[in-house]
Formats: structure tokens, sequence, C-alpha cells
């Protein structure tokens, strides 16, 4: 509770958090929770003051919520590129997924935020790194048109004829061809 407090104090005098919603929970739990949204919060705006508190008061930058989302997602697939960076300077986890087996790096091609998707491409996550339904960050590349990201991707060694349960590689969704499940 102490630690959590200690944050929660820093980032009210910091004026991080003014207004109503700043009264301070009683249960550890509840604060929590409140810590939590705040940081997420400061991750989809690029709040960078506020992420630094987090990471100054040693915060686990790895924290997810109820979708698995970490900040270092939420920040890619909001186009916040200085939080990225300032996230992945802090030790956040490049390769972790969601609920649904999607990437940083998923999330930043799919909004087309290449800048972003280029300093995910630098950390050290296997190219080939698949979701829940088997797709590939070189799969959404392909999908989505995103060519200088799809010649990166292969660059770093990742297989652009790996297919998707329904057949679908990136070399074929570039080339327009998609395979979609059979009609019922």
């Amino acid at each position: 509770m102490r630690f959590y407090l200690s944050v929660f104090l820093v980032c009210v005098s910091f004026g991080v958090l003014a207004g109503p919603e700043t009264q301070v929970s009683k249960s550890p739990e509840a604060l929590k929770a409140q810590l939590q949204d705040y940081y997420f919060d400061a991750a989809r705006r690029g709040d960078l003051p506020m992420l630094d508190t987090f990471i100054e008061a040693g915060y686990s930058l790895d924290t997810r919520d109820s979708k698995g989302y970490t900040a270092l997602i939420l920040a890619a697939y909001h186009g916040q590129n200085a939080a990225v960076g300032r996230l992945l300077a802090a030790g956040a986890d490049a390769c972790a997924q969601d609920q649904r087996g999607n990437t940083a790096l998923m999330g930043a091609i799919f909004k087309g935020e290449v800048q972003i998707a280029r300093t995910l491409l630098a950390a050290n996550c296997n190219p080939d790194q698949r979701n829940g339904a088997g797709q590939t960050a070189a799969m959404y590349a392909g999908l989505f048109k995103r060519v200088e990201l799809l010649d990166a991707l292969k660059a770093k060694g990742a297989d652009m004829n790996a297919e998707d349960p329904l057949g679908n590689s990136a070399a074929r969704l570039a080339s327009g061809e998609i395979r979609t499940a059979a009609p019922r």
C-alpha cells in the first residue's frame, strides 16, 4: 500500500493529477486500480511527465489491463512515439502480447504508425511471433500494404511464406490475395 500511496502522492504533488478524482482510496486494491488507470491513460495520451513518475517510482511497466494491454501496446496503438521510446528505454517488454496475442508492433502496423513500428522492430523480438489467430507482424504489414515495414521485417528474418490457419502468408496478403473461412 505504501508504494502505491507514494506514487499517487508524487503524481498529485507534480500536478499531474488534479481535481476531485484525486481523492485517495482507502483500500489497497482500489488504489492499485486507480493508479493503473492513470498509468494506462498516460501511455494513451503520451504524457511523458506522468510516465516518468511511474518509471522513477519503480512501477511495473508490463502491468496489464483487463484485455491484456500493456502501456507499451497502448502507446504504440495510439501513436505516442515518444512514450514508446521512453517505455522501451525503461525496460518495457516489446514482445508482450495482449489476450488475443497481438503485440505493440502489430498494433503500430495496423494503425499505420510506421515510425513506432520501426522503433519496435529494433527490439529483440521474434519476427515471426504469432497472435491467437496465427498471424504475424509481417502478415499485418502485407495486409495493410505497409511495404516499407514488410521489407524491414524481411530484413530482420521474418518468414514471408509462413501461413496462418487459413493459408494466408505475408507474401500472399501483400499481393492482394486474402483467404477467408468458407461460409457455413
